[in-house]
Formats: structure tokens, C-alpha cells, sequence
């Protein structure tokens, strides 16, 4: 009976080392979607709408992305023929994406382009990032599958870091930071530009040291586990065929609490900042841009957050209590948020933040894979999950608006809102089942 072997640390980092260049891309993406579409013209009411399409797009093509490379065995290997084209794509609309106001375009016409651009850098986004969970879930054994996501956590968030920072050093450096009213600053455009360059750059150096497990390998690891699972079942004398699919919707319930949380994090960051810092609303004003700027650089204090409780998450025995606590910890710093009025007293909530996004991309992946260890559509199953982070960002982007009204058109009234929400997500973490093991003889 053939199982998964352990693998060395080099082994583990590789499978995710083109996620570092991938995450350079989503943080440019998140940290600048609203600033650029505010300043195409558009109303701080309105932006949240923005925001549906990024998660929609995910909806659709990570299940696909899963069901195919389910089927998928090429020399390349399983997963990585879609890792590939999706890096290549996303190379090019990072370069589009950003130029939205630069053609002589309406103000309509600019944000239709900016919509199409956005569109198709998500899509292209989510079919780069979703091979790396399934590889994990492919080749690392359950024992050291935290250990995997953890690291696949640091390295996102340390791509997350540098994604984030990129605006303010090249401002820094000299790179124009303001614009013509309707156009996005060069600063914004070159981040995009060497985003995308670091990102093809580790996409390929995954592909060059990763080797993925042949058909049959896979087909001798899931007989294994099959026994596992019927030892277990025996022992227990319950059935444990439908333990994934449970796990997979109490997790997606905690999902939805955290991300919807995010989702407004993103939006409204910007506009709490330069409302609660820099006192202005007008976003051709070098304070909002200036505001911008520093949304990146809280970012990035919340990726180091991420970065650090990331190496910490691994020591508890206890992934629930683990899971629980640093979300916690993230919404009292969104709750925090409002109340700073200094950029630098912003570190210490957004550094709290970083907590709670550690947690979310590694804990749920792991009790999923876990959950579904030896299932031969895995990718499937992961595609599916996805929904469970795309589906409450569409539903807070497309409430966001009559949200923010009820909360008195204050964006950091949003913010303590995404508090609450990952405190709710923290009391639902305790009705994930656990797993069930085997007797010992």
C-alpha cells in the first residue's frame, strides 16, 4: 500500500514559489481597484459594484479550472498547463488595466474598458492561483499539509507585500504620483508593469522544479486512503463518505462571514483614510492619492502581519482554536480602523488584520483537503470551494451600496461592519466537524 511520502521543505516551497508572483498581481488588483476606478469618475456609492466582477469571475473558472485538470495528464504534468496560460494572460491585462484613462476615452467608455481589462485579469488570476491549492492538495500528505498551506500563506503574503508597496516606492523614486483629472498616475502603472514581469518570472521557476505525480502514483495513494477510510468507518461504525461534503459547507459557512469582511476592506479603505487622515473626499486631490499610496503601505503592514502569524499558525495543536483566534484578532482591527486618525497608528489594526487573512488562506484549504484526501476529483472539489470565497463578496459588493447608505455614507462604518462580520466567522469556526481516525488495534 502505497501512501504520500513527506517531502523536503525546498519540495514544499517550490510547489508554491509561483504563488509569491501570482499574489503580486492580486495585491496590485486589490489595493488599487477602487483607487483607479475613483478616479476614472466614479462615485464612492458605486464602487462596490466594481468589486462583483473579480469574485464572479472566480465563481466560473475555478470549478472549471478544477473539473478539467481533474482529466488533465500531460507531460507538463496536471495542473500546471493551466497555471501557465493563466500567468501568460494575466502578464498582458496587467499592462491594459491600468492605461483605462490614458486612450482620450469618456468617462463611460474609460470605465467599460477598465471593466473588460478587469474581467479578464481576474479570470486570467484565478485560473494562475487555483492550480497551486491543488497541488498541494495533489502531493503533500495530511500530515504535512498545514505545514504546506502555511508556507503557501507566507509566500502569498510576502508576494501580497511587495504588490502593496510597489505605488509608494516608485513615488518614492520619483515616478509621478499625480495625473490629469480621469487618468491613473504612473506609479500605479509601472507597479503593474514589474507585477507582471516578478509574476511570469515565478511561474516559470515553479514549472522548471516541480514534477507532479503520474496517474498512476495517484490512482495507488487514493487506494490507500480508501483503506484508511474504511478502517475508520469500521471503528466508528459510522459511514464517512459524506464527512468532505459536511466539512466543505460548515468551512464554507465561516467563508462567508470572513470574506464578505474583506470584500469591504478593499473598497473602503481608501476613501476611510483620506476621509479619516487626510480630510478630503476629492479624489483628484494629491491628499487622496497621497491616501492611495498609503493604502498600499497598510497593506503591506497587514501582509507582514500575515507573514509572521503565518510561521506562528503551524505551533498550535489545535486548528479550530487557532483558526478562531485570529479572526478575532482581525476584527478588533477593523473595528480599530475609524479611530486612527494618524497613518502610522494605522499600523497597529491593519498589522491585527494580517491575523485573520493568514488564518483564511491557509486553515480552510487545509480542513478541505483533508476532508477530501484520496478523492480523485479533488480539483473539482476545490473549484467548488472556491465559490465559498467568491459567492460573499459578490453578496457584499452588490449590498454595498445600500449598506453604506444605512450606515450614514460613512466608509469607516464599514470597516467596524467587517469587524462584526469576522467575529461572527470566529463563533462558527467550533461547528466544523472533526475527523474521525481509526482505532488502533
Amino acid at each position: 500500500m502505497k501512501t504520500k511520502p513527506d517531502l523536503k521543505l525546498s519540495t514544499l516551497i517550490n510547489i508554491s514559489f509561483g504563488f509569491f508572483g501570482v499574489q503580486i498581481a492580486y495585491a496590485l488588483q486589490s489595493a488599487n481597484i477602487s483607487r483607479i476606478f475613483a478616479t476614472l469618475g466614479a462615485d464612492p456609492h458605486n464602487l462596490s459594484y466594481f468589486w462583483i466582477l473579480p469574485p464572479l469571475m472566480g465563481m466560473v473558472v475555478q470549478p472549471l479550472v478544477g473539473y478539467f485538470s481533474d482529466k488533465t495528464w500531460t507531460r507538463m504534468g496536471r495542473r500546471i498547463p493551466y497555471l501557465l496560460v493563466g500567468a501568460a494572460v494575466a502578464v498582458l491585462v496587467m499592462c491594459m488595466l491600468p492605461n483605462s484613462g490614458s486612450f482620450g476615452l469618456t468617462v463611460s467608455a474609460a470605465m467599460t474598458f477598465g471593466l473588460i481589462s478587469l474581467m479578464f485579469l481576474d479570470t486570467s488570476i484565478n485560473m494562475a492561483m487555483q492550480p497551486f491549492k491543488m497541488m498541494v492538495g495533489d502531493m503533500v500528505n495530511e500530515k504535512q499539509k498545514a505545514k504546506a498551506y502555511s508556507l503557501q500563506s507566507f509566500l502569498c503574503n510576502a508576494g501580497s507585500l511587495v504588490g502593496y508597496i510597489f505605488p509608494i516606492l516608485f513615488t518614492w523614486l520619483g515616478i509621478k504620483n499625480i495625473a490629469p483629472q480621469g487618468e491613473v498616475p504612473d506609479s500605479v502603472k509601472w507597479s503593474f508593469y514589474i507585477g507582471a514581469a516578478i509574476l511570469i518570472l515565478c511561474v516559470i521557476y515553479t514549472v522548471a522544479k516541480v514534477k507532479e505525480y503520474t496517474p498512476a502514483e495517484m490512482a495507488q495513494f487514493r487506494e490507500a486512503t480508501k483503506e484508511e477510510d474504511e478502517k475508520a468507518s469500521a471503528a466508528t461504525g459510522k459511514d464517512s463518505s459524506n464527512y468532505g461534503l459536511k466539512v466543505f459547507f460548515q468551512v464554507g459557512l465561516v467563508q462567508f462571514f470572513c470574506w464578505a469582511a474583506f470584500m469591504y476592506m478593499w473598497t473602503y479603505t481608501n476613501g476611510t483614510i483620506a476621509d479619516t487622515v487626510w480630510n478630503t473626499h476629492d479624489t483628484a486631490s494629491e491628499g487622496y492619492q497621497a491616501a492611495g499610496n498609503w493604502v498600499g503601505v497598510l497593506f503591506a503592514v497587514q501582509a507582514i502581519g500575515s507573514v509572521i502569524w503565518a510561521l506562528v499558525l503551524p505551533m498550535f495543536k489545535n486548528i479550530k482554536v487557532a483558526y478562531a483566534l485570529s479572526l478575532v484578532i482581525g476584527g478588533a482591527g477593523f473595528a480599530m480602523v475609524p479611530y486612527c486618525t494618524n497613518e502610522y497608528l494605522l499600523f497597529v489594526p491593519y498589522f491585527l488584520i494580517g491575523f485573520a487573512w493568514a488564518a483564511m488562506l491557509a486553515m480552510p484549504f487545509t480542513l478541505v483537503t483533508n476532508a477530501f484526501e484520496g478523492n480523485p476529483r479533488m480539483g473539482t472539489y476545490l473549484g467548488l470551494f472556491n465559490c465559498t470565497i467568491c459567492l460573499p463578496q459578490i453578496v457584499a459588493a452588490a449590498l454595498g451600496g445600500v449598506t453604506l447608505k444605512a450606515v450614514g455614507s460613512v466608509q469607516g462604518n464599514m470597516l467596524i461592519l467587517a469587524g462584526v462580520f469576522l467575529a461572527i466567522g470566529a463563533v462558527c469556526v467550533f461547528f466544523i466537524s472533526e475527523k474521525r481516525k481509526a482505532a488502533k488495534a
